[in-house]
């Protein structure tokens, strides 16, 4: 398989959870990456991720077309892992998805960098009840409107050391009698490896059959909410009540939850993730996925008990799960 020679890659938001693997696999290819982020001073534990020089990091206001065509100056390719799960004052859905994309879209065409990357999310729908999907659908569609050729990947609910959520739904059992079945716990997820989702980056960069392709990134098996809750308790060793918690029930206390976001404390639930869980997390039947970007999917039971161990009373001398 022919690929791209490795150059120079701006990933957008590349501090994140995701973002932070996707340099370390970018960089293992050698390519040099500048990572734009809002504050660089939080993403200095980047640059040993590769060699002496190799990671750049650089204030970029996604917001602000001057600092996004800076950004591109001289690089090949572009990844766009901008994004936020809920809103608060400043960092709305429009801004972050929709703005956002058009204007690194915009600078990317402009710069004529080879290869364009959008991260996006299984369930973006234009007509969707949910505002984070619909504002990643029309990031989506806007990115292909202005670059053709770029590349779209949309991951389900991504797991691995720091993922925000087995670990929220696991310190919740630390102190919670029961954890929260939402919508009776039947909503279907097909969690992706932290890993493996910046792998399928750093191949959507270099592969030059990725030009123009969407690829829903999910791993080898499918979960129910309801046994992702289960498979929690059991590697915490914790016994809890499962307490099935009505739709109706679950917007009005995530209208509550997502009050937070207002001083600045990120909310358990939002009324809007809420509306999400009404439909499946799941690939699509005969979508491109892991295995298209020549990826075997790590599954949850190989990786997820690496870091949940810490949730058990007596943590890492904590007696393991039973099989």
């Amino acid at each position: 398989m022919a690929v791209f020679g490795s150059g120079l890659v701006t990933v957008f938001g590349g501090s994140g959870f995701i973002g932070a693997q996707a340099v370390r696999a970018l960089a293992k290819k050698g390519w040099r990456i500048r990572v734009a982020v809002r504050n660089p001073v939080t993403a200095n534990e980047l640059q040993p991720l590769g060699d002496v020089g190799q990671i750049q990091l650089m204030r970029c206001d996604v917001t602000r077309p001057e600092d996004v065509a800076l950004a591109l100056r001289g690089a090949d390719a572009a990844v766009n892992l901008v994004g936020t799960l809920y809103e608060a004052p400043g960092r709305s859905f429009r801004k972050l998805h929709v703005e956002a994309a058009e204007t690194i879209a915009k600078a990317a065409r402009t710069a004529k960098i080879d290869r364009l990357v959008q991260v996006s999310s299984i369930g973006a729908d234009s007509h969707s009840p949910a505002a984070y999907a619909r504002s990643k659908a029309e990031a989506e569609i806007l990115t292909r409107r202005i670059r053709p050729d770029a590349v779209i990947l949309r991951p389900s609910i991504v797991f691995g050391m720091g993922d925000g959520f087995l670990n929220r739904f696991a310190s919740m059992a630390t102190w919670s009698p029961a954890l929260p079945l939402i919508g009776g716990g039947e909503t279907r997820f097909q969690p992706v490896y932290v890993g493996d989702a910046a792998e399928a980056i750093a191949q959507a960069v270099i592969r030059p059959d990725a030009a123009g392709q969407t690829y829903e990134l999910g791993g080898p098996a499918v979960y129910s909410f309801k046994a992702l809750m289960r498979f929690i308790l059991r590697e915490t060793n914790r016994d809890r009540l499962l307490l099935p918690m009505p739709f109706f029930v679950a917007r009005i206390v995530g209208s509550a939850a997502q009050m937070s976001a207002l001083v600045g404390v990120a909310p358990l639930l939002t009324r809007d993730q809420v509306v999400m869980l009404q439909a499946d997390n799941v690939v699509v039947p005969g979508a491109k996925g892991l295995a298209e970007l020549g990826i075997q999917g790590t599954g949850l039971e190989a990786i997820a008990p690496s870091y949940l161990w810490r949730y058990r009373v007596g943590g890492q001398f904590a007696e393991r799960p039973a099989l």
